[in-house]
């Protein structure tokens, strides 16, 4: 009996992988053992950066929180403990998008804490 290859798939795979280096600089996006490399590594990267995202928005909203609630002569600390003390249920994230957008909402919440 001959040796059977399963040639389409092997194709199909390599296929695959290049159509996913597509964009890559150089060799990376058209010799398919460096473009294997490349998109394993990228894949990586974008599983990391998917947690790493979240830190990211995270500081970026406490920064902006911090900036809001120093106007009005608190500290983000001081803020965000008097925050939930007052049991406001107001979370990072719309806090820093009330501190950015809509200063006067930002204000009322300062006033209902101090």
């Amino acid at each position: 009996m001959p040796r059977s290859v399963n040639s389409v798939a092997s194709r199909a795979k390599r296929k695959k992988i290049l159509k996913q280096a597509k964009g890559y600089f150089g060799r990376r996006k058209n010799v398919y053992t460096v473009a294997k490399n490349a998109v394993e590594k990228g894949m990586l990267y974008s599983y990391r950066d998917r947690k790493n995202k979240k830190r990211t928005f995270r500081a970026l909203w406490i920064q902006r929180i911090n900036a809001g609630a120093r106007q009005y002569g608190l500290s983000y600390s001081q803020f965000m403990g008097k925050v939930k003390a007052n049991n406001i249920e107001l979370n990072r994230k719309v806090l820093a998008d009330l501190a950015m957008n809509n200063p006067e909402a930002f204000k009322a919440v300062v006033d209902q804490v101090k």
